[in-house]
């Protein structure tokens, strides 16, 4: 498991960003994981699949009960959802609890791999963060020293607020502050 917070930030050299630009930058590294991750775990998925898991995560309590009969019957009795009712604080009927836990145990029916995809996601959204991590201090205030500049002029690294936004938070991910957002589970 992982979780995007101020360790993360030190893992990858970002911890000497100015207090107000580390949460929404890591709202922003959120946003960039959750969409190349759902990006590359549609790869492979019929449009059936994909309908069926879009109606779970926009929280289509019809579906996300249908499913939870035909899949995990006893699921609050589960450990996967008593450990996810804890960390988000939520009664067990609650709608967005119950949702996510179903678009969980849906991914380990559909894409059992689905661990993995996000720890090689993860790995490689750090690699590119780190290769460009001098831009980014620079760019965001930080304290980074500028490097020489080569003869010849050369595109700068992308930075955070270059790269794409994704589309607004489907309601799979419950809102609050990195810290707080959910832990994804890696291999």
């Amino acid at each position: 498991m992982f979780r995007l917070d101020e360790q993360f930030l030190k893992d990858i050299g970002l911890d000497s960003l100015p207090e107000e630009q580390k949460k929404p930058f890591l709202q922003h590294i959120y946003s960039e994981l959750e969409l190349r991750v759902g990006t590359r775990l549609s790869d492979g998925l019929s449009d059936a699949q994909l309908e069926e898991f879009e109606k779970i995560i926009d929280r289509d309590q019809e579906k996300v009960q249908a499913w939870l009969a035909e899949h995990a019957p006893n699921y609050q009795s589960e450990e996967a959802f008593g450990k996810l009712q804890q960390a988000t604080g939520l009664e067990a009927t609650d709608p967005r609890l119950v949702a996510e836990f179903t678009a969980t145990k849906w991914l380990e029916v559909n894409r059992p791999d689905y661990r993995d995809v996000v720890a090689q996601v993860l790995d490689e959204l750090k690699s590119e963060i780190i290769s460009n991590r001098d831009a980014i201090l620079g760019g965001m205030g930080g304290q980074a020293q500028p490097e020489p500049q080569p003869q010849q002029p050369v595109a700068p690294p992308a930075q955070p607020e270059d790269m794409p936004l994704p589309p607004q938070n489907s309601g799979a991910q419950p809102s609050g502050t990195p810290g707080d957002m959910p832990q994804y589970p890696t291999r």
